[in-house]
């Protein structure tokens, strides 16, 4: 599909794509998400003040997502695959703003050093460098400097020919919101509906310690899929007024 054929299928997003021209290409591919619903006096110390947390039916969310990014190149230039491709996880919170609804990371981890440096200097997200290796019923990853550890054996089952609200609610977001040092971030983004589906966990050992008290339990839910092929605005920034995130990455 090209990108055109993207920009013009918005019936599914929110609200309407930025006039503006998009900044970034990329594909977020073979994505297991875990979804955990978690304690909202406890989430509210990892997200700054500016941000308001989004709920669903009454409780908060957070979801570990472990997919491979490919492909990531800015709009009129070529990918570079020794920067451009490489493992992720995101460990997401859902927030609003103003009027958007979009994702906040907790953490975010890359499998190449040099690819988390380029993506946190160009979008000041918080990237840091994980040992990640993959194969295609298996995700495992470690960092030594926090002690994590996520280690998650599956096999993918059917699409899912419905969706939930839920389903939704959890996959289909348009933002991004991010603190810095002086302002929140926000980045505009647009792809397709996520194609899902199910997924059978047969190993699952996850250790963060930073979140030992936000996650306590099973995942309530777990998706799979191949995957979407993304756009990306530029950042606006906006002012921050307080700061209460209990570590800094």
């Amino acid at each position: 599909m090209t990108i055109q054929e993207i920009l013009s299928k918005t019936e599914h997003r929110p609200w309407e794509i930025p006039t503006d021209s998009w900044k970034f290409y990329q594909e977020w591919n073979k994505a297991i998400f875990l979804h955990y619903q978690v304690d909202l006096t406890e989430l509210k110390k990892f997200v700054p003040k500016e941000l308001v947390i989004d709920l669903f039916d009454g409780k908060p969310w957070i979801s570990i997502v472990a997919f491979t990014m490919e492909k990531i190149r800015p709009k009129n230039l070529p990918s570079f695959p020794p920067i451009s491709d490489f493992d992720e996880i995101n460990i997401r919170t859902y927030v609003k703003s103003t009027n958007k609804t979009g994702v906040y990371f907790l953490s975010i981890e890359g499998g190449k050093n040099l690819s988390c440096k380029v993506a946190k200097g160009v979008s000041e997200l918080p990237y840091r460098f994980s040992e990640i290796k993959r194969t295609d019923n298996k995700y495992q990853s470690k960092n030594s400097e926090f002690n994590d550890r996520l280690d998650i054996e599956f096999t993918i089952g059917k699409e899912l020919k419905e969706k939930t609200e839920l389903d939704k609610w959890l996959t289909e977001r348009y933002a991004l919101f991010q603190d810095s040092s002086q302002s929140i971030n926000e980045f505009d983004i647009h792809h397709l509906e996520w194609p899902i589906n199910q997924i059978d966990v047969q190993k699952l050992d996850f250790s963060y310690p930073r979140f030992e008290n936000l996650i306590t339990k099973e995942p309530s839910k777990i998706h799979y899929s191949k995957g979407v092929k993304v756009l990306a605005w530029g950042k606006i920034k906006k002012k921050k007024t307080s700061y209460n995130k209990t570590y800094t990455q």
